[in-house]
């Protein structure tokens, strides 16, 4: 029986079907993951995986959450984004874990690698897979950015890839129409009981907002770049609208002690950890630094500012020629494929000037017909979404691609 036909999945086998390409218990899936929101995104994939097939394998250079899903951690490898101090700290870690992977490989027989996010470290784990396993299929879950920033490594990805498995609804077309096979399988943080539900009442914008969610980021220098111009955005904004309160979505607590440490009981502000979804749920309107954080607030529907604070020269010399796109952040670039155009005030690039992000917020604090256009556009970017299934869609195509089958 095949791999597919075992997993409970239905399929059609294509002409030259092909049996199962993993034949053993001793077969497996190696995941690897290198950041917090790797790990978020990679464990209702493995659950869905160890519920088809509980007897496959799955290890993972990876993260609790992936442990919990029921993958057999080889290396805890994603707290690095937030604990090491730098890019210069990880290469010689990066570079043992990549001996560590080699020697591990030596008895194990890896049908599938999938790679999640964190391109600058996966491509040398996909290479080295190439090289060791070259049978191996490699399904790649989340597509590198490559249509954000530096587009020719399509080049790479052509050969160190065998399918994307892609986040956001616009790109499979983009990789498809430079040779590279992808397929739409949702977002986590778009669950489909919540994107197809039906809208809630706009009534909380028929009148002044008092609530903002503050999310400064998951990563210590991302925070350290962002966080002073949120908090000092949201004090000025608190002078002229004395009943505005705001609450911090802190990844951990070595976040939340580092915005405690700069906030003032007169700020109104409260820090809670790891309570994301908590937090946007509570919140009217959210200032966001630019990434994950954007589209959660989107799947929340939330009225947003996006900012992302980076060093102006840098920006200027280097970032600019890399980035051959303007418009930066996810909910923006979703609503764009939508025909819907800009719809989030996005500071990206910022240099840490208060002024205009304070001039982006107030609309939305002060006017409701502003703050229900938005709304009515979170709701058109979670469209795409509604139905798909994240983690059981990627499972299936996973399977697939390593059974050589394809689902009706």
């Amino acid at each position: 029986m095949s791999f597919l036909a075992q997993s409970g999945f239905s399929c059609a086998p294509q002409i030259g079907y092909q049996e199962s390409r993993i034949e053993s218990v001793s077969a497996g899936i190696l995941f690897t993951a290198f950041e917090p929101s790797g790990d978020a995104r990679a464990a209702p994939v493995i659950a869905a995986l160890r519920s088809a097939r509980p007897e496959v394998p799955i290890w993972a250079f990876g993260g609790p959450q992936m442990e919990q899903s029921g993958a057999q951690i080889i290396e805890r490898t994603t707290e690095d984004a937030v604990m090491l101090a730098g890019a210069a700290l990880q290469v010689p870690r990066h570079l043992r874990r990549l001996r560590t992977l080699r020697r591990w490989l030596a008895d194990r027989r890896v049908e599938a690698l999938v790679p999640v996010d964190s391109p600058a470290a996966n491509w040398s784990v996909c290479r080295l897979i190439r090289r060791a396993r070259p049978d191996a299929r490699i399904v790649h879950l989340v597509a590198p950015q490559l249509w954000a920033w530096a587009p020719w490594r399509i080049r790479k990805l052509r050969v160190l890839t065998d399918h994307v498995l892609c986040l956001l609804p616009f790109e499979p077309d983009w990789f498809g129409r430079r040779g590279v096979s992808a397929s739409f399988v949702g977002d986590p943080l778009f669950p489909p009981v919540i994107a197809s539900a039906p809208a809630e009442s706009d009534e909380s914008g028929a009148a002044a907002c008092t609530r903002v969610a503050l999310l400064p980021g998951s990563r210590r220098h991302d925070v350290r770049a962002n966080w002073p111009t949120m908090l000092e955005a949201f004090r000025r904004l608190r002078a002229a609208h004395r009943k505005l309160v705001g609450t911090v979505a802190a990844l951990n607590d070595e976040i939340a002690d580092r915005v405690r440490g700069s906030i003032l009981p007169a700020d109104g502000i409260e820090v809670r950890v790891g309570e994301v979804d908590a937090v946007l749920a509570w919140a009217q309107v959210a200032l966001v630094k630019s990434g994950t954080g954007s589209l959660q607030t989107a799947a929340a529907g939330v009225p947003m500012v996006i900012v992302y604070n980076i060093d102006r020269w840098k920006w200027h010399l280097v970032g600019r020629w890399l980035v051959p796109i303007r418009t930066l952040t996810l909910p923006n670039l979703i609503a764009e494929s939508q025909g819907l155009g800009r719809a989030v005030p996005e500071l990206v690039p910022h240099f840490g000037q208060v002024a205009p992000v304070v001039a982006a917020l107030e609309p939305l604090l002060t006017d409701p017909d502003r703050w229900r256009q938005q709304k009515a556009v979170m709701r058109r970017i979670a469209e795409p979404f509604a139905g798909v299934r994240y983690g059981q869609t990627a499972a299936r195509r996973i399977i697939e691609i390593v059974s050589g089958t394809t689902a009706t």
